[in-house]
């Protein structure tokens, strides 16, 4: 669903996927799939050249004590 969430010609984009030049940052739980992720984002052929992922993903985040909001539950 990547190439359909981050085109700014998709009638399904994200409302931050207004141009090509959007900086992507994509993060998972423990660095496996966000970088296959990012890596499919600059390959999609969209010009998102600046898709990346962290480095040590969402528990280094957590154990720097930097923010995190928590997923709103579905209603």
């Amino acid at each position: 669903m990547l190439e359909w969430r981050f085109n700014p010609a998709s009638s399904a984009r994200l409302p931050v996927a207004t141009d090509h030049d959007l900086r992507v940052i994509v993060f998972c739980s423990e660095d496996y799939i966000s970088s296959l992720a990012a890596a499919a984002l600059q390959d999609l052929g969209l010009g998102l050249w600046r898709a990346t992922d962290l480095v040590d993903e969402f528990h280094a985040w957590r154990a720097t004590r930097l923010p995190i909001v928590p997923r709103r539950e579905a209603s």
